[in-house]
């Protein structure tokens, strides 16, 4: 099953890394996130990558591009001009990665790749956000739910997506894009880890389309968005502060995303 990453945003709030690097290349532990974030997948048996980029989306080109090589062991044969490969420890993916235009919303970033992604299920995330989500526990509740997008909720109040979720049968019936305050209201959010089948394609108009508002809201009001509720381990790493947890986290052994 394909997964496509958000990674083309110009992550201006975490700008003192990113006045450098696309946001998904900063990285923790020596590593991009956005190598996190598919461990994470890969961890679960889902190799195939759709990557949305945009600004800086050349180095992630040249990270995957040099990636093969800087993990593994090499004889390079100068008089010979032969190179050897004796040892890899490199992963089974597949990764597409698409232009989606610098300023493209993240709708219009969906909707770009769908020819890449086909006419099936696929997961959907952002290429910012770690998490011990258990993506096949995801995908067979999302398949229980006979509705055309679920995601992943969690409980940060104030900063993101929230929305009203019923107690009794896991649909949201009212979606909010970043709402004011941090009440009990906003307890649920939007923690950014989707399984969507292909036809929300048909709710994005075009490059502005922000995902989280027009089709999310409308997916919510036709009872077509449910929300899988994730009370493990999540966090965003948006801004300098997140990064240096994440890091500190990582560093101590601590990682609750590491399922590899």
């Amino acid at each position: 099953m394909k997964t496509v990453i958000l990674a083309g945003g110009f992550g201006t709030r975490l700008s003192e890394e990113t006045g450098v690097r696309p946001k998904p290349l900063v990285e923790i532990g020596g590593k991009p996130i956005l190598w996190h974030i598919m461990k994470m997948y890969a961890s679960y048996g889902h190799n195939e990558f759709i990557i949305c980029c945009g600004y800086k989306g050349h180095m992630i080109k040249e990270f995957f591009s040099n990636y093969y090589l800087h993990s593994s062991d090499v004889i390079f044969d100068l008089k010979n001009n032969e190179t050897q490969i004796i040892n890899n420890s490199i992963e089974p993916w597949k990764v597409t990665l698409i232009d989606t235009g610098e300023n493209t919303m993240t709708g219009g970033r969906i909707k770009r790749v769908k020819e890449y992604v086909g006419n099936e299920p696929f997961f959907l995330t952002y290429g910012d956000g770690v998490s011990d989500v258990n993506f096949n526990e995801l995908l067979k509740f999302h398949n229980s739910q006979n509705t055309l997008a679920t995601l992943s909720a969690v409980q940060q109040p104030g900063r993101y997506g929230a929305f009203n979720l019923e107690q009794d049968n896991n649909k949201i019936d009212n979606f909010r894009e970043k709402p004011k305050g941090g009440t009990r209201e906003t307890a649920w959010i939007n923690g950014g880890f989707f399984v969507l089948e292909p036809e929300i394609f048909d709710y994005i108009k075009e490059d502005s389309t922000v995902w989280e508002r027009e089709p999310m809201e409308k997916l919510a009001q036709e009872g077509q968005l449910s929300a899988f509720k994730h009370e493990g381990y999540w966090q965003s790493m948006d801004s300098l502060r997140d990064k240096t947890v994440l890091e500190e986290i990582w560093q101590e052994g601590n990682a609750a995303w590491k399922k590899w």
